[in-house]
């Protein structure tokens, strides 16, 4: 009977400790689960165990993480660079926090050590990335995106990053096959058809740009840029009806974007209507008084209202934002000219050739004696 009672217990003994769910693991999961604050209480209670385990501060960092803090998140990564300095694990969470808290240069040093102890290690190629992106080596943000893909798992992220750069560095009919690829792997995701028609558009191809804002509409209808960017393709193909209502629903989801109603006035005007063009115009300076550009543009229509005295003083302002654009004091002058304000007209025609005007200097040539 004795044998016997041993053997139970050993085999109950045995169940309970093959039964343990290993904490970090369970950690591990909650995280995968976005369950950042179990993962973190978990950990605690781990570190409060064992304050030596970096793999505990390391998760614990990740679970801050995902809580948005990443001041915290890099203290626990320090306390785990402190154990081991050449963890490259902790090196890329402190490297990517370092990102979310716009500390790019020194993400980059954090993220260098880890490809040096891990040269294959495509999640730190990756933030890297991120981060030479921000400070605007795009050439290095290029290199590191390849390599992440080149590494693998491949996916639709990996390609939509690369994407981005290769559009940024003009490379649009390349850009346009990594955003294809993405859109192969994530056909669900709004962001990438939206993408890949702004490449298109700027290839000229604004068919095939219009039919992915078409889809990325169809996906999300609540973005008002999508709208805005249909818009745009519609224009160039000529298509103004659509684009004014693009422009009208965009700014029915997001009205207090400046840039929507001068795009909407830009439109306006091109159709004639120039009172709405005013309106849309005032509306974006209502919103944005500082970008000089929308008084041209108001300037603009109401010149073609015969409104000179309102074009003048929108022309004032513009040069009193940016006083060094040729092509506003070309117009002012100009628009002088129209009220017989020959005097002041070439004083504004004279400024306007100092600054570069080929226009001006003709003009000069025939109205300034």
């Amino acid at each position: 009977m004795k044998f016997f009672s041993l053997a139970s217990c050993f085999i109950l003994f045995s169940t309970l400790a093959f039964g343990q769910t290993d904490p970090l693991e369970a950690a591990r999961k909650k995280i995968t689960t976005k369950d950042f604050a179990g993962a973190k209480a978990d950990l605690t209670r781990v570190i409060e165990k064992n304050p030596k385990n970096k793999d505990a501060f390391t998760l614990r960092g990740r679970a801050r993480m995902g809580l948005q803090d990443f001041y915290g998140a890099i203290g626990d990564l320090n306390f785990a660079l402190d154990i081991d300095s050449t963890f490259a694990e902790a090196l890329n969470f402190r490297g990517e926090s370092k990102v979310n808290l716009g500390d790019d240069s020194g993400a980059i040093a954090d993220l260098d050590k880890a490809i040096r102890l891990n040269s294959k290690f495509a999640e730190a190629y990756t933030n890297r990335g991120f981060a030479k992106y921000n400070i605007d080596d795009l050439q290095g943000a290029y290199f590191d995106f390849s390599k992440a893909l080149e590494l693998g798992p491949v996916d639709a992220d990996k390609y939509f990053n690369r994407g981005v750069v290769k559009a940024e560095l003009g490379e649009f009919v390349s850009a346009i096959d990594d955003y294809t690829k993405a859109i192969e792997l994530d056909k669900s995701d709004p962001n990438l058809y939206n993408y890949r028609g702004v490449a298109r558009y700027n290839t000229s191809h604004f068919e095939d740009a219009i039919a992915d804002y078409d889809q990325a509409i169809q996906l999300d209808p609540k973005d008002p840029l999508r709208f805005e960017n249909r818009a745009l393709a519609r224009t160039a193909k000529a298509d103004l009806k659509g684009a004014l209502e693009d422009y009208n629903k965009a700014i029915e989801l997001a009205n207090d974007d400046p840039e929507t109603y001068n795009l909407r006035g830009v439109l306006k005007n091109t159709m004639l209507d120039y009172d709405g063009a005013i309106a849309d115009y005032t509306k974006a300076i209502e919103l944005d008084a500082t970008n000089p550009t929308y008084f041209d543009n108001r300037a603009l229509s109401k010149t073609e209202k015969e409104n000179f005295a309102g074009a003048v003083e929108d022309y004032t302002s513009s040069i009193e934002l940016y006083p060094n654009d040729a092509e506003t004091y070309y117009q002012r002058g100009m628009v002088k000219l129209q009220m017989n304000n020959n005097y002041d007209a070439c004083l504004d025609l004279k400024r306007a050739e100092e600054l570069g005007s080929q226009e001006a200097k003709g003009a000069i040539k025939k109205n300034c004696k």
